[in-house]
């Protein structure tokens, strides 16, 4: 989503995927050290207002009964079934207490949740084990302010659209502010709140900005690796915990559980927000706290590194930071190197013995396919991720671009911000036009061509 932060301030290095090594001072930080890795992610705590609208289809499954427990002071409503409803029990959205907003807590979550999986086994119910997932984006409630920025906002829902319809994730795209004192980058948070309480059959919810693209139509979030954990960001501890850096982690894109735990995290969390009334005060206490940290306003990437680093922080453990692979990668060091990626690609689907991943087919066998091709990836040199690697990013994330209002970071120009936003949506739409026999003229051409039978292979005698 869009950000307005003083954050244009910083100046943006050239790399930040690898692991970086320690520093005892950030300051001090040199291209090769973990400051400089850091300050890729300065342009990038990029969130801010959100909508609501829907796109739908269960990313699979269920919510694990042994994840719940009932609560003695819910039973109640798990009584007699619903007049209304006409089937099932009582649930807790016959509560009359029960709220939405963000100001008004909510407790026993997990056993309400559990409570209305009993009463709706049909809905909370899949097959394959697999959790369900639910994507929430957004941007602002009123039209772009700068030229061609609602295209471009219409260009990013649509990829996030495609990568939901192929792997079966609910989508809502929110254009409302949910609570007008929680607006820019701190809006996320009442709307991930209210999409938690509408979606009790999400084990997951996926905030991705609406600056971000999903490059790699293939890639399936590693839920599996995220069992013990109940947030997942794109980070690195030796920063979080070591250089102390603002930027050692992204906001923009992240997993959340749909659990009481979440929920007394947010509760935390928007607590250094503008609802607070002691907001001004946490602005100069973030400041102090992150040497590399130039305004004085608290954000919500900054307040999320600060509860990490408290002592006794009762958040660490759930939090897994993640760095194995593009969960958002930096916008800056992917677009140059997406022409060579693509060449790769069919260059492995042209090697002897490789007709399957060529092989045409419908659009709803695509997770079949996809799978097919990931586990071609290392035999043909592609299953590195990162700046070393040419595995397809799995997110690219333009931060500090600012589509819809154009107060671009004063670092980038138009021309490469713009440019590139067409270059990685060409990329993946690609991978979606690919089911439909079409692929763009070039990466930067709105132009659409057919692809032959066979392609690639059939390409080189074109």
């Amino acid at each position: 989503m869009w950000r307005d932060t003083p954050a244009g301030a910083v100046r943006i290095p050239a790399s930040r995927e690898r692991e970086p090594t320690m520093m005892s001072s950030p300051r001090a930080a040199k291209p090769s050290s973990s400051l400089h890795d850091a300050l890729l992610f300065a342009a990038g705590a990029a969130v801010s207002t959100v909508l609501l609208l829907t796109l739908a289809n269960p990313f699979a499954p269920s919510l694990p009964a042994d994840t719940y427990h009932e609560g003695a002071d819910h039973t109640a409503l798990h009584g007699a079934g619903s007049p209304a409803s006409g089937r099932g029990g009582r649930t807790f959205y016959d509560d009359p207490a029960l709220s939405y907003t963000v100001d008004r807590p909510i407790t026993g979550w997990d056993a309400k949740r559990a409570g209305w999986a009993r009463a709706h086994p049909e809905l909370s119910a899949a097959g394959g084990g697999v959790e369900r997932v639910l994507m929430v984006s957004g941007s602002q409630p009123g039209p772009c302010g700068s030229p061609g920025g609602d295209h471009t906002l219409l260009r990013l829902l649509k990829n996030k659209a495609d990568y939901c319809r192929l792997h079966g994730v609910q989508l809502l795209y929110n254009t409302a502010l949910l609570r007008a004192s929680m607006d820019r980058y701190w809006a996320k948070i009442p709307a991930i709140r209210a999409a938690m309480v509408a979606h009790p059959e999400a084990e997951w919810v996926w905030w991705v900005d609406s600056d971000a693209v999903l490059t790699d139509m293939d890639f399936r979030l590693p839920l599996r690796r995220y069992r013990g954990h109940n947030l997942v960001v794109h980070g690195w501890p030796s920063l979080v915990y070591g250089a102390r850096s603002w930027t050692s982690l992204n906001a923009g894109v992240f997993l959340i559980r749909n659990c009481q735990w979440s929920l007394d995290f947010m509760d935390a969390w928007a607590a250094m927000g503008p609802d607070s009334p002691e907001y001004q005060r946490w602005g100069a206490v973030l400041k102090s706290a992150f040497q590399d940290k130039v305004f004085d306003e608290s954000d919500d990437q900054s307040a999320l590194v600060y509860m990490l680093l408290q002592s006794g922080s009762p958040w660490r453990d759930k939090v897994f930071l993640e760095s194995g692979y593009y969960f958002e990668g930096y916008w800056m060091e992917i677009v140059g190197r997406l022409g060579n990626i693509t060449e790769r690609y069919e260059a492995m689907e042209r090697r002897p013995g490789s007709a399957a991943l060529r092989r045409r087919h419908a659009e709803a066998e695509h997770v079949a396919h996809a799978a097919a091709r990931n586990a071609a990836l290392a035999g043909a040199g592609l299953a590195e991720s990162g700046v070393n690697g040419w595995r397809r990013p799995f997110v690219t994330h333009f931060t500090g671009c600012q589509p819809c209002s154009g107060q671009r970071n004063k670092h980038y120009t138009g021309a490469s911000c713009d440019e590139g936003m067409r270059r990685a949506l060409n990329f993946a739409d690609d991978q979606v036009l690919r089911a439909y026999g079409f692929r763009h003229a070039d990466s930067l051409s709105d132009d659409v061509q057919p692809l032959p039978f066979d392609y690639p292979a059939a390409a080189d005698s074109q």
